[in-house]
């Protein structure tokens, strides 16, 4: 895993490395081979927040892991200095797993990162990732496209609802929503507002392929009031009429 050393004599000067790993939707065995690999022998970790306790038992022992993730309403590490995590560690000749939940290039922040270590001079790798944009709704038997009900589907996050045009949303046939558990009754009503069918099926999906996977099943009428009090986060939000086809494709 250790490259580009430069041997003087008995001096050994590593050269660092930064791999940006996407860690899938939670399950390990739905961690690629590579970042497999990459867990197994990294030597500094740096983790977010949704990534999965077993996938982090991987690392060796002696393996210098540092928690940065971002939580809704929680104290969290600024991306500015998860960026000079990544660029000291590197320069220190260090082999840096920064692992993110997901696929590092679906709303992971990856490009702060890169450009960072670009700026610094620092050698890095992307190494993807199953994104549970996909995954989760796989897992729950819903496809998201099919040959009469869909052939397209929007993969967005909720982060903030203001950034979005809700008439160009109400109009597509499937709407796969990330972050988006505390906003859920606000992202119904304008979906409704803006003209989309009240009736229209929705599942969300919460810890997508781990034991403790959750789904809920409703209509953009109902769902938010069917969930009323539940934790939802982390969750996929699925809508649109494949959804029905879920009870015909399950296992």
């Amino acid at each position: 895993m250790i490259e580009g050393a430069i041997r003087i004599g008995k001096v050994v000067d590593k050269v660092g490395k930064v791999y940006l790993v996407g860690a899938g939707p939670g399950a390990v065995e739905l961690l690629t081979v590579k970042a497999h690999q990459l867990l197994t022998q990294a030597e500094v970790l740096v983790h977010d927040a949704l990534v999965n306790e077993q996938v982090l038992t991987l690392v060796p022992a002696d393996c210098d892991c540092h928690a940065v993730g971002k939580r809704g309403g929680q104290a969290s590490w600024l991306q500015a200095d998860i960026d000079q995590l990544l660029v000291n560690m590197c320069q220190q000749g260090q082999e840096v797993v920064r692992l993110k939940s997901g696929d590092p290039f679906i709303f992971g922040r990856t490009t702060s990162e890169i450009q960072a270590l670009k700026a610094a001079g620092c050698d890095f790798e992307v190494v993807p990732g199953l994104s549970s944009a996909t995954v989760a709704p796989l897992l729950a038997g819903i496809p998201l496209t099919d040959p009469v009900l869909s052939s397209q589907f929007t993969v967005l996050t909720a982060h903030d609802l203001e950034a979005h045009n809700w008439d160009a949303l109400a109009k597509l046939s499937v709407l796969v929503i990330l972050m988006g558990g505390r906003n859920l009754g606000e992202i119904c009503d304008r979906l409704v507002r803006h003209g989309k069918r009240p009736e229209t099926p929705v599942s969300i999906i919460r810890w997508a392929s781990q034991p403790q996977q959750h789904i809920w099943d409703g209509t953009l009428l109902n769902i938010a009031q069917q969930t009323k009090g539940q934790k939802l986060s982390p969750c996929i939000i699925v809508m649109g009429e494949v959804v029905g086809l879920r009870p015909y494709l399950q296992p």
